[in-house]
């Protein structure tokens, strides 16, 4: 069987979904933690991966924080699966159960503990050595101490005292335990880059609770006295310093802030804790990947010799018994999804409309317009006839007056109106004679226009030929004025808008500096500065950031 652990650091960065990244360990049980979602932003292809069961733990007072999550191949599926360590997240039956003395935590405590969405526990049955036996892994996300949040290392701890004090409970039951995760706590000075650069290494809390949750490294001398030091010491075993108790420089968390991965300036923090019986009697082999890329952590994977026995059924903390994942209660957003025209047709025509309708009928209700000129229209009425006939007429008669307009000019030129007189007061020589001048006056006004439009474009072609000397004189000076202007307006701009300053050089490498913004609260909060470009590193490494800082004047 082989089992892997890893802070994915935000399960929703894999956008093809995770089951390439699954598959890619050959794993029957991968732990993963920091998945970042909470239930109402998980989706289906994350939830529902094809030849996995997936068992989530979802923050429940922040969005996009912290959150466990636990695969287990098909051929793995447990028996048992629960929430949380203190089982007051437990709405079913078929819960693991054993829960220990928690009389030293108060009930709003315990509830605390488990809103954050911390640990999921699966149990599952193995055949090995000594036949068939219970296995329970308990996925851990512990909390991280905020040194300016005296609160949040009071939390720590309580979670530290909450999870041995189930693991150890599981343990009295008779299955065997293994505790996975991030501990976000470097137990010895070899399994952090600098010890020497942290006050009180070893007065630490979380080391002290380490010290006490593990009995040491487990080697032969240890072994072959388990019962004295289980007695004196902890039960549970640091599965990769059993196998690997003196390498150095074995880190599984780095800073990416801080580029601290590529000189391997990092820390320990991820573990494998196994019950020191199945250390003895099933452990094979345990190492970090650090080659794993994708998360400011690398994975850590496990190796026992036994046969893992698939359960008939997924526990009722299974995803896949999710309502919005079952069909029982679709999303809102599905109400909201484009449908096809061929989709709303193929829908119909196998639930057919009232009475007996052909396809032909079928397809002229659902899309009216698609199907020529004659289906889906209504019969005009009287009224709207006449007014679509007003409606041709008018565009006709707008047609016949586009046409009539000569020439471009005479839209611009005002109309003029002949003054007559009335008809009534003249004699019919006096009608004939003044009707043959309007007539003339037409003729005179047609020519007119003409003549005009000519002597119009004669005189812009002169203007033209006229101005053309002058603007080729002007030019050399209009493009020197315009210099003249360019140069106080940019000098301006640069003296309001002057931009970052000009990263200056590290004295070590001789290489430009990068900018800073002290983002911590306090005197210099906003304040930037100047460091070495270079990633983090030891100061022994030549490669490494040298020491060089300098504040940036306000000034400048």
């Amino acid at each position: 069987m082989k089992i892997v652990t890893w802070n994915i650091n935000g399960i929703r960065t894999f956008k093809n979904g995770i089951k390439k990244i699954l598959d890619s360990f050959d794993a029957d049980i991968i732990c993963v933690q920091e998945t970042k979602v909470t239930r109402d932003l998980l989706d289906e292809k994350t939830a529902i991966v094809d030849g996995y069961n997936s068992y989530f733990s979802f923050s429940r007072g922040r969005s996009g924080y912290s959150g466990v999550a636990t695969y287990c191949k098909d051929a793995a599926t447990p028996f048992l699966a629960e929430e949380g360590l203190t089982g007051l997240l437990t709405n079913h039956g078929e819960a693991v159960g054993c829960y220990g003395d928690q009389v030293e935590l108060s009930s709003e405590e315990l509830l605390a503990l488990d809103n954050e969405g911390r640990a999921v526990i699966t149990q599952h049955h193995f055949i090995g050595k000594d036949g068939p036996q219970k296995l329970t892994v308990i996925n851990v996300y512990c909390p991280r101490a905020d040194p300016e949040k005296p609160e949040r290392k009071h939390y720590k701890l309580q979670f530290y005292q909450l999870l041995q004090c189930r693991a150890e409970a599981i343990l009295s039951s008779g299955s065997h335990v293994i505790v996975l995760g991030d501990v976000n706590t470097s137990h010895r000075p070899i399994d952090h880059c600098d010890p020497d650069d942290v006050d009180n290494f070893e007065d630490n809390p979380g080391r002290k609770w380490l010290d006490h949750f593990l009995f040491g490294t487990a080697d032969e001398d240890e072994l072959a006295d388990i019962s004295q030091k289980s007695a004196s010491g902890g039960k549970f075993v640091d599965s990769f310093r059993h196998f690997h108790p003196k390498r150095s420089n074995a880190f599984t968390c780095w800073s990416t802030l801080t580029g601290a991965r590529q000189t391997n300036y990092g820390t320990r923090i991820d573990y494998i804790f196994t019950d020191h019986c199945l250390v003895k009697s099933a452990l094979t082999g345990v190492d970090i990947m650090p080659e794993v890329e994708g998360s400011d952590h690398c994975p850590v994977w496990a190796e026992l010799s036994c046969t893992l026995q698939s359960s008939p059924k997924c526990p009722p903390l299974c995803t896949r018994h999710m309502p919005e994942f079952t069909g029982r209660q679709q999303k809102l957003s599905r109400f909201f999804g484009k449908v096809s025209e061929k989709e709303r047709f193929s829908k119909v025509s196998e639930e057919g409309l009232p009475g007996s309708q052909d396809s032909g009928e079928i397809r002229e209700n659902l899309n009216p317009k698609v199907q020529g000129n004659n289906v889906g229209k209504k019969r005009p009425t009287c009224r709207e006839k006449d007014a679509n006939a007003n409606k041709a007429k008018r565009s006709n008669q707008m047609k016949t007056e586009s046409n009539a307009k000569g020439s471009l000019l005479a839209f611009f030129k005002p109309t003029q109106t002949p003054s007559v007189p009335s008809s009534g007061n003249l004699s019919p020589k006096q009608t004939k004679s003044s009707q043959d001048s309007l007539g003339s006056e037409r003729d005179i006004r047609s020519c007119s226009r003409d003549v005009q439009m000519e002597t119009n474009l004669s005189l812009v072609t002169d203007i033209e030929t006229d101005n053309q000397d002058k603007v080729e004189g002007e030019s050399t000076c209009m493009v020197k004025s315009k210099d003249c202007k360019k140069e106080p307006t940019t000098g301006f701009w640069k003296a309001v808008l002057h931009g970052p300053p000009q990263p200056p050089l590290c004295k070590s490498h001789n290489e430009p500096c990068v900018l800073r913004t002290v983002k911590k609260s306090g005197p210099n909060l906003g304040r930037q500065f100047f460091v070495c470009a270079r990633p983090q590193g030891h100061a022994s490494n030549p490669q490494a950031r040298c020491n060089f800082f300098t504040w940036v004047d306000k000034g400048k």
